[in-house]
């Protein structure tokens, strides 16, 4: 060894024996050992140290990587329902997969049945029960009340409201008994013609009336189909206005005459023409026969 050489190692060691511990005396640098740990030479588990209350334990807080990690796997698994970590090259995968079904179920109750009609069937018709067909001819005064009802025949569809009028040919006016009159198995109607006159425009006269029963959906002029309600005016009535009261004394008879008319008269004169010549003649022949 060079001269050089063997003085660079003895200042290596004098700074190294200055900045080795003062241990106090040589029963420390016996127990040296205590600090220190030897080499394990087999895998035995139970040759290895085990770790005291006083070692510090190591937590994934003192990480910042490890908790900056966890919280974007935190935020990556609320919006996408997984999430992935690593930690010492081992992948932990967490996948979330919502359970359960939510399923509206029901059963719809009720369904519509369907009426077929041929066309062979007779439209919807009205049979009067008040008045009876039997009555013959109404005569109702004005200032009454008149009353009507009926039954509806070969009915398959029921309207909802059905319009009840009365009409007059004499002045082509139109009365209106009801409008949107619920339907019942049997209807009816009460019509107040004192009422009626006492505020008409169109004054009832004493004529004959018809009365006119109808769908309200539809039309007094509808062509009627099969199993549908169709327009009624088959019943007629008459309407009179009474005459005021008159003393007898003061009465005059409009057709009362002593006198004939010329008709009449006439007829006189050829009974008389034909009764003297059907006598005449008989006495002739008899005369001639020798009879007389």
């Amino acid at each position: 060894m060079r001269p050089s050489q063997l003085l660079a190692a003895v200042v290596a060691l004098s700074q190294l024996s200055a900045a080795w511990p003062d241990f106090g005396d040589v029963k420390a640098v016996a127990d040296v050992h205590g600090l220190l740990y030897g080499r394990q030479d087999n895998n035995d588990e139970s040759s290895r140290p085990t770790a005291t209350a006083d070692e510090p334990k190591s937590t994934n807080d003192s990480n910042p990587s490890n908790s900056e990690a966890s919280t974007t796997a935190e935020n990556t698994a609320k919006e996408t329902g997984k999430a992935t970590a690593s930690d010492d090259n081992k992948e932990s995968t967490v996948t979330g997969k919502p359970t359960g079904s939510v399923k509206a179920s029901g059963t719809k109750s009720g369904s519509k049945t369907k009426t077929t009609i041929s066309e062979g069937m007779p439209a919807g018709g009205i049979q009067m029960i008040t008045p009876a067909v039997t009555a013959g001819a109404q005569y109702y005064k004005v200032g009454d009340w008149v009353s009507f009802a009926w039954n509806y025949t070969s009915l398959s569809f029921t309207p909802t409201a059905i319009d009840v009028l009365a009409t007059c040919t004499a002045n082509q006016a139109t009365y209106t008994l009801a409008v949107n009159q619920s339907v019942e198995e049997t209807g009816m109607v009460y019509w107040d013609t004192g009422a009626y006159q006492a505020t008409a425009s169109v004054p009832l006269l004493t004529e004959q009336y018809t009365l006119i029963i109808y769908d309200s959906n539809s039309s007094v002029s509808a062509t009627a189909k099969a199993g549908y309600l169709g327009a009624y005016n088959q019943f007629t009535f008459g309407m009179y206005t009474p005459q005021p009261y008159t003393p007898w004394a003061d009465y005059k008879c409009p057709t009362c005459n002593s006198a004939m008319s010329a008709f009449e008269s006439m007829t006189i004169k050829a009974l008389l023409l034909t009764s003297g010549t059907t006598i005449a003649s008989l006495f002739y022949f008899a005369y001639s026969f020798g009879v007389l």
